[in-house]
This record gives C-alpha cells, sequence and structure tokens, in this order.
C-alpha cells in the first residue's frame, strides 16, 4: 500500500541511462509470514540488494513514503495488532531509526505520500476503518493531524504526488466498498477536494507511483489495469500496458524516468505471490519487467524511493 518520493512524489534487464537513486519495497507477507526485508533497487542498472537491517519488526500492510534525504515505511500489521510505528531510512548509509513520534493510532493497510518538505499517511483500519490523515514535518519529523481528513473512513488506498498535491486513489470505504474514489491534498494549504473524475474502475488493495508530470494508480482486486492522471489538469487516461500480475496487494515506487511496481498475489490458484517488478517507462508508458524481482514472494508490501544521485 506506497511514492516521490513514494509514492513521487515517486527490467528488463536493462535500465535507463540517467537514472538517478534508488527504490526500496519493504515489508510484506511471504509464505512463513510476515517479514522485516527490505529490497533496494539500484535505478542506474536495476540491481536488487537487501539491506542488512531491515524493518525493526516483522510488518505487513504498511505504507512508504519518502523525502530527499530519507525514507519511511509507516504503520501495519505486525505481531497480532495494527501498529503506529514509523522507520525512517537515512539514505546515505540506508540506516534505521524509530521514530519517537509514530502515527496518532496504530493502524494498517492506509496510503502515503510525500511533498517536498512533508509526508502524508492517509486512512487506514485500526478498531475501524479512519479517516484520519497524518502529516509529518521532514526538518523535524514532528506530526500533526489534519483537521480534515479523506473524504470518508476507508483503508487499502494508495498514494502518489506531484510538486503541487498529493493524492490518495481508490480504497475500500465503510458502507461503500470498493471505490474509484481520488483525495487530492492541496499542499499549500492541505485542503481537500475529490476529483470529478475518479479511477475507471472500483478498486482497493492498489499500488501506485507518479512522474514529474502524472501519477499512475493500478492493479488491486484481481485486475492489472493501471490508470494515469494528468498533474496538469486531473485528467485521466488508462495505460495499454497492463501490469505482469493479475491481482492485489502491490506496491509501487519511481525514479524520475520510470515507474516500478512490485510483489503482490492473485487470490485466485490458491493465493500465488509474486517476485515481479515491472517497470513503466514515462516517456512512452511501455512495461517491461525485471530479471531480477523481489528477494522473495511477497504481498502486502510497501515502496518508496531515493530520486537523488
Amino acid at each position: 500500500m506506497a511514492i516521490l518520493p513514494l509514492d513521487h512524489g515517486i527490467f528488463a534487464s536493462s535500465a535507463v541511462s540517467g537514472a538517478a537513486g534508488a527504490g526500496y519495497f519493504g515489508g510484506g507477507e511471504v509464505d512463513a509470514g510476515d517479514v522485516t526485508t527490505v529490497d533496494r533497487f539500484l535505478f542506474a542498472d536495476d540491481s536488487r540488494t537487501t539491506l542488512g537491517t531491515g524493518l525493526s519488526s516483522a510488518t505487513d500492510n504498511l505504507a512508504g513514503m519518502a523525502s530527499s534525504v530519507a525514507g519511511y515505511f509507516c504503520g501495519g500489521y505486525s505481531s497480532y495488532s495494527r501498529v503506529a510505528t514509523v522507520d525512517r531510512f537515512l539514505f546515505s548509509d540506508d540506516s534505521r531509526t524509530t521514530l519517537g513520534t509514530g502515527l496518532s493510532s496504530g493502524r494498517s493497510s492506509p496510503g502515503a505520500m510525500a511533498s517536498s518538505v512533508a509526508g502524508y499517511v492517509g486512512g487506514g483500519y485500526a478498531t475501524t476503518y479512519v479517516s484520519t490523515v497524518d502529516r509529518f514535518l521532514f526538518s523535524d519529523d514532528s506530526r500533526t493531524t489534519l483537521a480534515t481528513g479523506l473524504s470518508g473512513n476507508g483503508y487499502y488506498m494508495a498514494g502518489a504526488a506531484s510538486s503541487v498535491a498529493g493524492y490518495f486513489f481508490g480504497g475500500y470505504y465503510d458502507g461503500v466498498g470498493r471505490s474509484t474514489n481520488v483525495d487530492r491534498f492541496l499542499f499549500s494549504n492541505d485542503s481537500r477536494t475529490t476529483l470529478g473524475t475518479g479511477m475507471s474502475f472500483t478498486t482497493s488493495a492498489l499500488m501506485a507511483f507518479a512522474s514529474p508530470v502524472a501519477g499512475y494508480a493500478g492493479g488491486g482486486n484481481d485486475t492489472a489495469t493501471i490508470n494515469r492522471f494528468l498533474f496538469s489538469n486531473d485528467s485521466r487516461t488508462t495505460l495499454s500496458a497492463v501490469l505482469s500480475v493479475v491481482g492485489e496487494e502491490m506496491a509501487g515506487m519511481a525514479s524520475s524516468l520510470a515507474g516500478y511496481a512490485g510483489g503482490g498475489w492473485w487470490s485466485g490458484g490458491g493465493g500465488t505471490r509474486y517476485t515481479t517488478v515491472d517497470r513503466f517507462l514515462f516517456s512512452d508508458d511501455s512495461k517491461t519487467t525485471l530479471s531480477t524481482g523481489l528477494s522473495a514472494a511477497t504481498r502486502k508490501l510497501a515502496g518508496m524511493a531515493n530520486l537523488g544521485a
């Protein structure tokens, strides 16, 4: 759920020249249970390494976001409890600290996205569905909670952002079920609007990422479709290229040149989990699939990215 920063903003085995930084997929559930694993993909060549220090606890259904300095994995489900934990990974050396102040409540399956100055974690399931949006100021990691939250109580949405506004796509909302909803938060004042044209299909447990000019959201609930929202006017188109995995509970992240969708599972066929990482080139929205995927077949994971050199 995860960007961008994560949800940015944000393999075929060949990389695109000029891509800087690295993307991270963290946590999730493998066949043996929840994991602390954090896989790192170097954008220069799409090679994968696994961090020696993973999450502070084995966690699934978490969310990811990032500043220019550090990435954050937020909330989730760990040791049979919904947690407020926020782990912070410093990009300069991939070291991990855990914020003294986590989310305002323990919750699983939130969405997350970030501006250049703050990260936002929205929705999730606590003891019930919530509309809460917590905001973390990157300069000191302090947390505030927006007076205006999401347009409904829900979870399993995905987040992505432009330089001007952040978006929460889809989700499962109390009293509604799977949704086409897209909530937009203007970073200048954190005001919320809901797009008149939402997603072209109802979905939850989806992934999202962003290029400098558009947000992408897709997958979830046994679909491979991806919608593209142009940031200049919030108009929606649907990619001709689709995800390799027809499924849900995958994660997204992006470089400045391409978006990545990793992991997930198909709820039919015995609940198959995947190591698949698809790469979408922003110049033409074409898809390739990395020859090296995740280090283990994983669902309920999160993604975020370092766009720096």
